[in-house]
């Protein structure tokens, strides 16, 4: 019998730390390219941060069994994140994060919602 997967959206937050200055003038060289804007969940990840180079987030998508839960995708993500960080020579610490578990999200879709009686009624 196989479990069940579950599509969940991870953001990992973490601060550079120890940035050499090949790779703050790298990661300088490619800000326009990390911001708000380009932000996407990816299996791969996205990566934003800004000119202050303090802070960085990854934006995933991990699929995994439902049974591991929320906790299992945040530990996956943030092992991927410091994988990437670790190729590309980047210092990092703190690294946090939140997961969403796409499956079982309520979406709430205008024009939907049926009106509410009103019980004084």
């Amino acid at each position: 019998m196989s479990a069940t997967q579950h599509t969940y959206r991870v953001i990992v937050r973490g601060r550079w730390d120890g940035l050499t200055e090949e790779a703050r003038a790298k990661l300088l060289s490619e800000v326009a390219d990390h911001g708000l804007a380009q932000l996407r969940f990816t299996p791969e990840g996205s990566l934003a941060y800004d000119a202050t180079l303090t802070s960085f987030s990854y934006r995933y998508v991990i699929v995994s069994d439902a049974a591991d839960g929320e906790e299992m995708a945040a530990a996956l993500a943030e092992d991927r994140a410091e994988t990437a960080l670790r190729a590309a020579g980047l210092g990092f610490r703190e690294l946090r994060s939140t997961a969403t578990d796409m499956d079982t999200m309520k979406i709430n879709r205008k024009g939907r919602d049926r009106p509410r009686r009103d019980p004084a009624r």
